[in-house]
């Protein structure tokens, strides 16, 4: 039994904060966290917390049957609440703890290299300089730069005409020391708006990603300034996040439990190829195929665009050879399932015998258990970071769910009593 701890739960995983309180032989603390008939978030701690070590556990993903909470948001309301409501209750330290952490997909990345929001211009030639037919273009180079609008008339840049009359009317005036009126009617601006030859300059590329706010350091300062001393967290999408805390990160891996279960579930397994689904997750999959000693194939996914206004679609190509074998798709996710739907068909296109899905979070939105069911993956194994209660009803027998809430408690009882974590993070060699 660990002494002197809190166990808080929010409203989205229940069970999974009875299963970490049964390992650590602590009950869950006493809570009120309802909504009131405005839909704003109440909470009440009936425990005391002054001068205990406090862990607030609260999963995310999609909406359970909880009438208290509509889903993401609202989890992450309720976390922010009940952390600043334990630290007014003068708790010795507050731990976040968050088996899949909300907007982890969305870093701060502003926009890619390749999609600056513009393009070069059409018409004419376009030399090394960025000129068009001697003429600087207001986009710069073709291939890259960061402006959304034409450049400020420079050296060697046509100012608008309009701009150029007015300047030559005030130099003549000014040298024959009369007076001129001016009789010219044409605006001009600072920038090369007029100039038809450039306003082109400012439509988009093809490639262009729309400007839009991005939550990862919100959703980081949010937490902190909420009161969180630490956060653990399980597979993180974008290994990246830690650096938006000034807070201390724990993020866990839950590759050991998926190795065990190919161990003890999949027959000849050593036989059987892991495959990543995409580029991004080659690292994660290579880890298991290097600690197994299983050979390792990638499936290649490359965006093309044929015009401006179509969107880009995505080309999958195999790398590697998975004729005659089993087959192991390895992700942190799952959520429309749309990526191991479609990687899973190019498998058994290239003569794959069966199709394993092992992901860490399963959050299943939308329709995705259905296609899933009609999908060429014979097999899809997710941990409980998500609550997959209504996964599981929905009939899906093609679900299976492990029990991920040991190394959380593990997690927990190391950070209370001062222990490294470290050896959560290694794997156990075959």
């Amino acid at each position: 039994m660990v002494r002197n701890i809190v166990i808080l739960g929010g409203n989205s995983h229940p069970a999974f904060v009875s299963k970490v309180c049964e390992f650590l032989g602590v009950p869950p603390a006493q809570r009120v966290l309802t909504k009131f008939s405005s839909g704003e978030t109440r909470c009440e701690i009936q425990d005391s917390v002054r001068g205990k070590d406090v862990y607030i556990i609260q999963s995310f993903g999609s909406a359970n049957d909880t009438p208290f909470a509509n889903g993401v948001n609202d989890f992450f309301i309720e976390l922010c609440i009940m952390v600043s409501a334990c630290k007014m209750g003068s708790a010795k330290r507050v731990t976040a703890v968050l088996p899949i952490f909300p907007y982890s997909r969305q870093p701060d990345l502003p926009y890619v290299r390749a999609g600056a929001p513009r393009r070069g211009v059409q018409q004419g030639s376009v030399d090394e300089h960025g000129s068009v037919n001697g003429v600087a273009s207001a986009a710069g180079s073709v291939n890259g730069g960061t402006d959304t609008v034409p450049a400020t008339p420079g050296p060697n840049i046509p100012r608008t005409d309009g701009l150029d009359t007015m300047l030559d009317s005030a130099t003549l005036a000014g040298a024959e020391g009369t007076t001129t009126s001016q009789t010219t009617t044409t605006r001009y601006t600072t920038h090369d708006y007029e100039n038809a030859s450039l306003a082109v300059a400012l439509q988009s590329k093809s490639h262009y990603k729309q400007w839009s706010a991005q939550a990862g350091s919100l959703v980081a300062d949010l937490l902190t300034c909420s009161g969180a001393d630490r956060v653990v967290t399980c597979d993180l999408h974008e290994s990246s996040y830690q650096g938006f805390f000034d807070i201390p990160v724990d993020n866990l891996f839950g590759r050991k439990l998926l190795q065990q279960y190919i161990r003890l579930n999949i027959e000849n397994w050593r036989d059987a190829v892991i495959v990543s689904p995409d580029a991004g997750g080659a690292k994660r999959a290579t880890a298991i195929a290097d600690n197994l000693g299983m050979p390792f194939a990638l499936i290649h996914k490359e965006r093309r665009t044929t015009n401006f206004t179509e969107r880009q679609k995505a080309t999958m190509m195999l790398v590697g050879d998975v004729s005659e074998r089993v087959c192991i798709l390895i992700d942190d996710l799952i959520d429309t399932g749309n990526t191991i739907i479609r990687a899973a068909k190019l498998l058994k296109k290239e003569g794959a015998v069966k199709v394993y899905a092992l992901l860490t979070h399963g959050i299943f939105s939308g329709d995705a258990l259905a296609r899933i069911n009609a999908s060429a993956v014979d097999r899809v194994v997710v941990t409980n970071t998500v609550a997959q209660d209504r996964h599981l009803a929905a009939l899906c027998p093609k679900l299976e769910v492990l029990d991920i809430s040991t190394l959380f408690a593990e997690a927990i009882r190391r950070v209370h009593h001062g222990e490294s974590i470290s050896v959560l993070f290694r794997d156990e060699l075959v």
